[in-house]
């Protein structure tokens, strides 16, 4: 029952909460689709958090895809053989779990340390943080710590298969049974964040600012020789 309800329904209960709620937010809270900014209140320490956090997510992204959604079989084919691969996935996995984990940790303290910031930070502006913090700071052990002490566990053979059988509609369960705990947590961890996605300012992960390069610029004037009597 366990291996049932943990890797099979509540996948899919966290990707339907995942997608209905975004959908519901977006058609009848779409004024709320947004990460305000607190860039007004402080720059410097929003300046390198938030830039680093947000190239080592992505850099973490690429990562994930190449070792969860790509089969192994993929890689046999290319001729890149085992070591290789979990060479380079620990060199690159490790930098953007610290990049990651170091930019939510210089984030979480500049809520905390600046008052105006603090008071402008919502409920789920915190637990947005902190449980990514939750995530990235295991995810990132595991590869940095697990996979050099313990042995480079071969997440493709068994996490891989099962999260890609997710999407045919018949999840491989069993293949997680032989897991080691700490990538079940991380899997369990993520899966609670992608269903809180549409309550928190995550939301904003969804819009690409496509537009941006052509839009029409903001014009400001200046003070300077303003006619009082023209207004």
């Amino acid at each position: 029952m366990e291996v049932l309800f943990w890797w099979t329904i509540f996948p899919y209960i966290c990707g339907t909460i995942l997608i209905v709620a975004t959908f519901y937010r977006f058609i009848f809270r779409g004024k709320s689709w947004t990460a305000p900014s607190t860039e007004i209140f402080e720059k410097k320490w929003l300046r390198s958090g938030s830039v680093i956090f947000h190239y080592g997510i992505i850099f973490a992204f690429f990562g994930h895809v190449m070792g969860v959604l790509i089969p192994l079989e993929v890689y046999n084919a290319l001729g890149v053989e085992d070591h290789t691969y979990h060479f380079f996935a620990i060199a690159g996995g490790g930098v953007a779990g610290l990049m990651v984990v170091f930019g939510l940790i210089v984030m979480l303290i500049r809520k905390f340390s600046f008052p105006k910031v603090r008071v402008h930070t919502s409920f789920s502006g915190y637990f947005t943080i902190i449980w990514l913090l939750l995530v990235a700071g295991l995810g990132t052990y595991m590869t940095l710590i697990y996979n050099t002490t313990v042995g480079a566990y071969e997440y493709r053979l068994a996490i891989g298969p099962w999260f890609r059988s997710l999407f045919t509609l018949h999840p491989k369960s069993n293949l997680m049974l032989g897991v080691p705990i700490l990538f079940k947590v991380h899997v369990i961890l993520s899966f609670f964040l992608f269903a809180a996605i549409p309550f928190t300012q995550l939301v904003h992960m969804f819009s690409l600012p496509v537009s941006y390069p052509t839009r029409a610029p903001q014009q400001y004037r200046s003070r300077d020789g303003y006619d009082k009597n023209s207004r």
